[in-house]
């Protein structure tokens, strides 16, 4: 089982850039394909990006791709979404997810789940 808690939200200007990181528990971080997702009131949780279990390789939404990096650092059981070039449409809860399932864009497809961090991007 995998613990996982999301840190680095917060409040930024539009245009402007914000790390959010998601530290996992336990031994096995190395083995799990990480995701991170994002939801707004009244909405589905969307899919933002995805990092398979080495970092070699990731995909993003089309929405965020080109500004957005998920990067990974198995020693300290640590996934990272680097966000620059915000945009006021990019305000919502941030949530990353553990999975097994590389590439997956699917939220029934990963097994745990963070408590999110609120970003909020002012116009």
């Amino acid at each position: 089982q995998v613990q996982l808690v999301e840190n680095g939200g917060g409040l930024v200007q539009a245009g402007g850039s914000l790390r959010v990181s998601c530290a996992a528990s336990g031994r096995t971080f190395r083995g799990y394909v990480m995701g991170w997702f994002r939801q707004v009131p009244g909405k589905k949780r969307e899919f933002v990006g995805t990092i398979n279990r080495s970092g070699s390789s990731t995909d993003y939404a089309d929405s965020v791709k080109g500004r957005f990096t998920i990067s990974r650092d198995n020693a300290k059981n640590t996934v990272y979404l680097q966000m620059n070039s915000l945009k006021p449409e990019d305000t919502a809860v941030y949530y990353c997810a553990a999975g097994s399932i590389a590439g997956s864009p699917h939220v029934p497809e990963y097994d745990y789940w963070g408590q999110g961090t609120q970003v909020t991007v002012s116009s």
